[in-house]
């Protein structure tokens, strides 16, 4: 039976690790996902999970932890964030490259400088190319249910590599909302109970992680690494599927929210997306042909299924809540208008900033976006939404 909850983003995916009942948790806290390995330690010392959880004395110290469980044999996970994130940009690819399916509860901050404690995307995508699969979440039931899907993904033989689950700091991680949780026995049976192929304690079949690479190897490695991105596509939906079945909540790479027949698409990424349904629901009551696709799988990218997905519309503004400095667009602004562009979609496509550093993104932004790509012909590209001039 669904358990219905008031639970913040952070309670929620604590709440998914607990029943998910993982083997070690290293953690260091950083605001604004200190919560997560704080009602984590609370559930371990109340007797509710046995998860052996390290205090640590940094970020980098964490995620160097978690991946020596990893490598052991151990379902491992720890939670970070922003500057946090940065500190491990080491063991990122090093967990990566050397296959260790470990989670990663990402709560969305700006990078410093200067110093903010709100949120955008600029950690976890500076971190885009580091071999993680990455997962976003609008809102706090989406942040518990990637959870609880994650591991079903990362372990799976055909993948096996690291997965970031990401929700918007402050935004989700700490407002209250409605959730249906569910039953810990169904979470158990979901998830499963972690049986490496290959781990540094099996005695019966000694075996090296983290090896020296000369260049005879070093580029085979890269290419097993994005062949087990590829296939990460086809698992994350075959979970989903699963999921659904068990929930009857559905997932995909993406939403599509009203694009059977938009003419003006918005693309984008996280909470925000909330808001632009809100302004889609208005101007459709004011007969504008409008709609939202709202990206759940950004790593592996799926450049197919969103060309097809936009494959109509008459114009789209991607929106990206991170800077990438590249003169060309940000991260989800540059891989898709690629990927448009190798489709032969011919539609206009305009890239806008918006949210950096928490900066408020309203109702009427979305409708002056909407009201740009019906009514403009020649668009200023790579705007600053709510910019104070």
């Amino acid at each position: 039976m669904a358990i219905r909850e008031r639970l913040s983003g952070n309670e929620a995916v604590a709440y998914a690790i607990k029943q998910i009942n993982p083997d070690v948790m290293p953690a260091f806290p950083i605001t604004p996902s200190t919560e997560i390995p704080q009602y984590v330690a609370n559930y371990i010392a109340n007797g509710e999970m046995d998860t052996e959880f390290i205090p640590v004395e940094s970020e980098h110290s964490s995620m160097s932890a978690t991946l020596g469980a990893s490598a052991a044999g151990a379902r491992a996970l720890t939670a970070t964030s922003s500057c946090g994130m940065a500190l491990m940009w080491e063991e990122l690819y090093v967990a990566a490259s050397n296959r260790l399916p470990v989670a990663l509860a990402l709560v969305n901050r700006a990078l410093s400088g200067p110093i903010n404690i709100n949120c955008d995307h600029s950690d976890s995508m500076g971190a885009r190319d580091a071999g993680w699969i990455q997962i976003y979440a609008e809102n706090n039931q989406e942040a518990y249910d990637n959870f609880v899907q994650a591991y079903r993904i990362s372990e799976h033989k055909d993948v096996m590599l690291p997965i970031m689950i990401c929700q918007d700091g402050f935004i989700t991680s700490h407002a209250v909302q409605n959730i249906v949780l569910l039953e810990d026995e169904q979470v158990k049976e979901f998830v499963g109970e972690y049986e490496p192929e290959n781990y540094l304690l099996n005695a019966k079949q000694p075996m090296a992680v983290g090896p020296y690479a000369v260049s005879n190897y070093y580029m085979e490695t890269k290419r097993a690494q994005r062949q087990a991105m590829l296939n990460a596509k086809q698992v994350i939906l075959d979970v989903a599927a699963e999921f659904e079945k068990m929930s009857g909540r559905h997932y995909g790479f993406f939403e599509e929210y009203k694009t059977e027949d938009a003419d003006y698409i918005i693309v984008m990424i996280g909470s925000a997306a909330g808001t632009t349904k809100d302004a889609v629901d208005k101007l459709r009551a004011e007969g504008k042909k409008v709609g939202l696709l709202k990206l759940r799988v950004f790593r592996p990218f799926p450049a197919e299924e969103l060309c097809e997905a936009l494959k109509n519309a008459k114009a789209i503004a991607i929106l990206d809540r991170a800077e990438s400095f590249s003169g060309e667009g940000g991260p989800l602004g540059t891989e898709l208008t690629t990927a448009l562009y190798h489709a032969g979609n011919t539609a206009k496509v305009v890239n806008y900033f918006y949210g950096l550093g928490g900066r408020d993104f309203r109702v009427e932004h979305a409708e002056y976006v909407f009201d740009e790509l019906e009514n403009k012909d020649d668009i200023e590209q790579y705007q600053y939404i709510g910019l104070r001039e």
